[in-house]
């Protein structure tokens, strides 16, 4: 595979779809500046994957040109599978001159790396995405293309748009601009996840969780990993790319998920799985710490430059003064920025000890699959035996309930605290 979705894998059924949609988008652009211009259409013969839409079109005797394309789409699948990729790489599709989405024109080098001034991009750092945000996004989303093609809105964790959110961006979809598309990632179609009505509104690309031998190969390939690291990490992360990657390169996420898998040999007692839960959490915190500690920094240094803080001028003092709301504002979207990385942090956390004992019922039964994690298949053996599959598969269901659990809302702790415990009683 080859150009903007390169990166998208284990989905050939998705980028098929993709490609032939922002084919599509291509001939509709193409049949409006035939409207406008006809003499300077027609010095220009059709792209390769125009000409395709075309021939398609004529063998299944469809008229509308805009067939393989509409305005608003919902990238859905597990986490790991690649909806933001798919997300940004048919963004990138939509704003290739070929309608391919090569890779190589401007269009597409823009846009994937984020600079493309018609692809708006919404990434959460907090705990939703608010109604403010929203209509400020779905107002300028209105405006006319300046490259000529389309304004796309990429909104990343789209099921955390909040109720108010929801209905600012179902309006813009019910009455979408005529050069705007809207391009939704969320974890599945459930209406806890996105609203019905939205849903009913917009295409949906089901993604699948990538097989860990089509992981492996893209880090060999791309990131230069060694075939056997790769192998291992692409297991380890359980068919996710990022997790993958970092697993592969950085040894402190390596040691992180270390200590997370020699949890289940330390619920020795009650006492003992309350230290692990402690321990567990504050890992969870100590790493997303380390991960928004420097953006925060950067953050606040360059609003207090804007307030003009460290001017010795006339004023200087009572500006800073005047500024302390903005900075109150600023310190409120770290706070929920950092409470969204300890949980991420923590859920990547319940994964891996997910995978262990996901390990332990698969042993228990004799089932002919891989473990996910092989370096610690002696211990989930081990574990098998003493607990038998209805065991293990209580403790499995203990981990799920706990990430459940954190999803709505129960404070970390407390769910973790419980976890350990049912972990322990079995």
């Amino acid at each position: 595979m080859s150009g903007v979705f390169a990166d998208l894998v284990g989905q050939d059924e998705a980028v098929v779809e993709l490609r032939r949609a922002a084919a599509a988008a291509a001939a509709v652009l193409r049949a409006g500046a035939a409207d406008r211009a006809p003499a300077l259409v027609a010095a220009g013969p059709a792209s390769d994957a125009e000409s395709a839409v075309a021939a398609d079109d004529a063998a299944t005797g469809a008229m509308d040109p805009s067939a393989g394309m509409t305005h608003a789409w919902i990238f859905t699948g597990p986490p790991g599978s690649g909806r933001s990729v798919a997300a940004r790489a048919f963004a990138a599709a939509l704003q290739c001159v070929h309608g391919t989405g090569c890779g190589e024109c401007p269009g597409c080098r823009t846009t994937m790396g984020g600079t493309h001034a018609d692809v708006r991009l919404v990434v959460p750092e907090g705990l939703s995405i608010g109604v403010g945000e929203m209509r400020a996004l779905v107002l300028r989303a209105a405006s006319t293309p300046s490259g000529g093609r389309w304004q796309v809105v990429v909104i990343e964790d789209a099921d955390r748009l909040t109720e108010a959110a929801g209905n600012a961006l179902l309006k813009a979809i019910e009455e979408p601009p005529p050069r705007t598309v809207f391009l939704l990632c969320a974890p599945s179609t459930h209406p806890d996840d996105i609203s019905v009505t939205i849903r009913s509104r917009c295409r949906v690309v089901p993604l699948r969780q990538p097989p860990a031998t089509a992981v492996a190969e893209v880090l060999v390939r791309r990131d230069g990993i060694a075939p056997d690291v790769a192998q291992w990490a692409a297991a380890a992360a359980q068919g996710h790319v990022g997790r993958a990657r970092r697993l592969a390169r950085d040894p402190e996420a390596r040691k992180r998920r270390e200590a997370v898998l020699a949890v289940p040999r330390r619920l020795t007692g009650v006492g003992a799985a309350f230290d692990a839960a402690s321990a567990l959490i504050e890992a969870a915190e100590a790493e997303a710490e380390a991960s928004v500690t420097e953006a925060d920094t950067t953050e606040r240094a360059a609003l207090e430059t804007a307030l003009g803080a460290g001017g010795t001028g006339r004023g200087a003092a009572g500006a800073m003064r005047g500024a302390a709301g903005q900075l109150k504002e600023l310190e409120k979207r770290q706070k929920s920025r950092a409470t969204r990385a300890q949980r991420d942090a923590l859920d990547r956390a319940l994964v891996d000890l997910a995978g262990f004992y996901r390990d332990a019922l698969t042993m228990a039964l004799r089932a002919p699959v891989a473990p996910v994690h092989t370096d610690t298949a002696a211990l989930a053996g081990a574990g098998a035996q003493k607990w038998d599959a209805e065991g293990s598969l209580r403790r499995l269901e203990a981990v799920l309930a706990c990430r459940a659990a954190i999803e709505a809302n129960v404070k970390p702790r407390i769910a973790v605290e419980a976890m350990m415990l049912a972990l322990w009683k079995g």
